[in-house]
């Protein structure tokens, strides 16, 4: 700190002031010295602990730091921008009013059991995530000491076992779409594309020949996020055929097209998806083409295939992500289990009637 000092006016009251590093000037005024100093005293203790704030930086709103931290946030993808906007303003509904030095975190654990109220738990644990990530914005660029989001004050994030359609609900739903729209299914059962993915996929993206499908943009022709989600997907000869018909047939640059071989959005197959779902025996009512993903993994699971190889063909960033989602599916964990151990008392058995022959 630059500079501090507590002085008498002539009125009686006691300055007490102080300069910030940058050579700002902040006073307050008390009726008594001891007050003055003790005011002094803990801002030279913030200075020195490393929590100092500005004070007037410190009257900034939620809503206000909200609205200049989305400009900073503005260098992001779009829809990466839209979604967080989104959030942003169910933030500014419940919080927006109150200073950011004001929000503890037992008005963030009140806000969030509101949400509970309105929102999905998946839903719900997304908001509050972006509140953290403003938050710890907020203390990163000095404007409040510390974050009052934390492990305590999070909802958590429910955990829900994925519905997995057999595979006759998954031609049946294939047989059910329109007929334009049928690739899209193929691409999410059999290749595991996410909506955003499939409806973006271009022709140039696949490589018949060898059965290659190589993902590297999404709905409305934005490159993918990570380098995990551009790993190529083998694909059998079989498929590769049904979708280059689908070409041949419509023409478009994209392999799923509307009826006169133009590109569709997402939202043009999720509505033909909920269409139609109710015409397929043992569908749930919330049935998503996202479910297609679900399907491909325990596909992959019943085969064999060990959780490295359902990580890459999943397109997963880590093995983590893959045993949490699917983990329950992998077979015999228990009795596997069982046996490892049984060998061992095996092995002692043999021993020991090896040593009362001897």
């Amino acid at each position: 700190m630059a500079s501090r000092s507590v002085k008498k006016r002539q009125d009686g009251v006691w300055r007490a002031r102080y300069r910030d590093e940058a050579g700002k000037e902040h006073a307050r005024h008390f009726k008594r010295k001891v007050d003055a100093q003790r005011w002094l005293d803990s801002v030279t203790a913030s200075v020195v602990r490393g929590d100092y704030v500005d004070p007037k930086t410190a009257r900034l709103t939620v809503g206000e730091w909200c609205d200049l931290w989305l400009v900073g946030y503005a260098t992001r993808r779009p829809s990466t921008v839209r979604q967080a906007k989104v959030h942003v303003n169910v933030i500014r509904d419940g919080l927006g009013d109150k200073r950011l030095s004001d929000v503890k975190p037992s008005h963030v654990k009140a806000w969030t059991v509101q949400l509970q109220g309105k929102y999905a738990p998946s839903t719900t644990y997304a908001i509050y995530r972006r509140l953290a990530q403003i938050m710890s914005d907020a203390v990163h660029d000095g404007i409040i000491p510390k974050s009052p989001c934390s492990r305590r004050t999070s909802p958590g994030q429910a955990k829900q076992r994925p519905y997995v359609a057999t595979t006759h609900q998954v031609w049946a739903l294939h047989d059910a779409m329109p007929e334009h729209l049928r690739a899209a299914v193929l691409l999410g059962a059999f290749v595991g594309l996410r909506v955003s993915e499939a409806v973006a996929l271009r022709v140039s993206d696949v490589d018949f020949m060898r059965g290659i499908v190589r993902p590297e943009v999404q709905y409305p022709d934005e490159p993918l996020k990570t380098e995990t989600s551009r790993t190529p997907i083998p694909i059998p000869h079989e498929l590769a055929l049904a979708l280059s018909a689908n070409v041949e047939r419509y023409g478009g640059p994209t392999i799923v097209t509307n009826q006169l071989g133009r590109p569709v959005g997402p939202a043009a197959v999720e509505h033909a998806v909920r269409a139609v779902r109710g015409t397929v025996e043992g569908l749930p009512e919330g049935f998503r083409f996202h479910d297609l993903r679900h399907y491909l993994a325990s596909l992959l699971i019943s085969q064999g295939l060990d959780v490295k190889v359902v990580q890459t063909r999943m397109r997963h960033a880590n093995a983590t992500t893959t045993l949490n989602v699917y983990g329950h599916m992998f077979p015999d964990t228990d009795e596997s289990a069982r046996a490892a151990v049984a060998v061992a008392f095996a092995s002692r058995a043999d021993s020991l009637r090896t040593e009362a022959g001897s």
